[in-house]
């Protein structure tokens, strides 16, 4: 039934253009034919190599880029895209970041006030929440933008490639609170190169390659396809 799923797609084709030479370009698609379906309240993987095809697909639903054919249906009212470097002011400190992304997402300034404690707690970042985001690592900046995003209320969270990031304790911490998120109403689209990753958070999945969809179902058998793809 329609109202059990959050997303669906329907052969979504997206062309990349490609400067071969002066005026002659060459064209690649960067997703071909992809469709799937992810239900309300799931975590829903995404898995494949570099190149494959996942963070396009990614800001395909976020709407940052639109699909050349295909259709794209969205059952949820708000959704928010968590990877490295996206969304955030330079200038703005850590602090302002986070209420300026908590208000996007249609929190108001109260609330997003109210997050800002837990937020520090949970990025580890202490005094340093309230420099500019421009003095952060990219590590820092990860930690952040996972802060952040585990705190902002949005039907639809979208992780690309950010559980690898900080130390071993940090990593821990992050993939308790992707749990948490399994267990919540909240439904997640989480693209990783760590198929080990995916298996371990995400019930279903697809494996994308070269923007197409090799593998769509659940994770265990993605896995499997994935992995024997690989050993040969």
């Amino acid at each position: 039934m329609q109202g059990d799923y959050a997303v669906e797609l329907d052969s979504v084709s997206l062309l990349y253009k490609t400067r071969m030479a002066f005026f002659r370009h060459d064209k690649f698609k960067a997703l071909d034919r992809v469709s799937f379906k992810v239900k309300r309240g799931e975590t829903f993987g995404v898995i494949g190599g570099n190149g494959s095809g996942k963070s396009t697909l990614l800001k395909v639903l976020t709407g940052i880029y639109t699909p050349d054919t295909g259709s794209i249906t969205h059952h949820c009212k708000s959704s928010s895209l968590l990877t490295l470097g996206l969304g955030f002011n330079n200038e703005l400190t850590g602090r302002e970041n986070a209420i300026v992304s908590a208000m996007l997402n249609g929190a108001s300034k109260a609330q997003a006030v109210e997050n800002i404690a837990e937020i520090i707690e949970f990025s580890e970042l202490g005094k340093n929440i309230d420099k500019p985001v421009k003095t952060y690592s990219s590590g820092m900046r990860a930690r952040l933008g996972f802060s952040v995003a585990m705190h902002n209320k949005v039907d639809l969270l979208l992780i690309d490639e950010v559980l690898g990031v900080g130390d071993q304790d940090f990593r821990q911490k992050a993939e308790a609170a992707m749990l948490n998120k399994l267990n919540s109403e909240q439904t997640v689209i989480f693209v990783s190169h760590s198929a080990g990753q995916v298996k371990k958070l995400c019930k279903n999945s697809i494996w994308l390659d070269k923007g197409k969809v090799k593998a769509y179902g659940q994770t265990d058998e993605v896995f499997n396809a994935y992995q024997a793809r690989h050993l040969t």
